[in-house]
């Protein structure tokens, strides 16, 4: 049983400050090598009390299962500008050493039926604690910029109606979300045509590197 919720998410809080500033370290060596890092931003959360209370009923958690059985206590978000970057952000995620990825959950391409699209990575992570270490579940999710406009946008919502969107409203969701996809199919297409004109014109070079903490959060 939890006894002092700000005890308990002592390791929670440690992880995601650490993985924030290992995966902006990543960004900047991206960054400092190429010019352009498939990480765009990263911003992490710890779920408020109330809304791991208001899980465990609607998921029939038990307390005493807590640890084990929610996974997104600990939360990260990668946003990134092209969908291909998604998936080259979780290649340097299942090389790295210091998490243990348990279920990946590519719904990018398998979208739910909301609409809703974005990588999902489940893994346990070390935190050393003053009394030893403390292995924690927690999620990273990796995302374009689009689909976390909308994501963000249909989270709002959902809150406001409590997950009971008119027909109306949720079927305009879900063309937005698409039309949010077909934005990012296209910029990726853009980018491809411009990297292939560079090819063709010697001392060319379309990529621009931004200041670094410009879009961390």
């Amino acid at each position: 049983m939890v006894e002092n919720w700000d005890d308990f998410l002592v390791p929670y809080k440690q992880a995601v400050d650490e993985l924030k500033v290992k995966l902006r370290g990543i960004r900047a060596q991206f960054l400092k090598i190429d010019g352009r890092s498939p990480i765009e931003f990263v911003t992490g959360r710890v779920k408020p009390v109330d809304s791991i209370k208001e899980k465990m009923v609607r998921r029939h958690i038990s307390e005493d299962r807590l640890e084990e059985d929610m996974e997104d206590i600990a939360g990260l978000r990668i946003m990134c500008q092209f969908v291909e970057d998604i998936y080259q952000v979780v290649d340097l995620l299942r090389k790295r050493t210091d998490i243990n990825i348990l279920e990946e959950r590519d719904y990018v391409h398998n979208k739910k039926p909301s609409g809703y699209r974005s990588y999902h990575i489940i893994f346990e992570y070390p935190v050393q604690m003053l009394d030893g270490e403390k292995v924690i579940l927690a999620e990273i999710q990796v995302r374009t910029l689009a689909m976390n406009f909308w994501a963000t946008v249909e989270h709002s919502l959902n809150y406001k109606y409590q997950g009971e969107f008119p027909d109306g409203l949720k079927g305009r969701l879900e063309r937005s979300a698409e039309a949010a996809f077909h934005l990012d199919e296209e910029m990726s297409e853009i980018r491809d045509e411009l990297q292939e004109t560079n090819k063709h014109e010697p001392g060319k070079d379309v990529r621009k590197s931004s200041d670094e903490d410009s879009h961390l959060q």
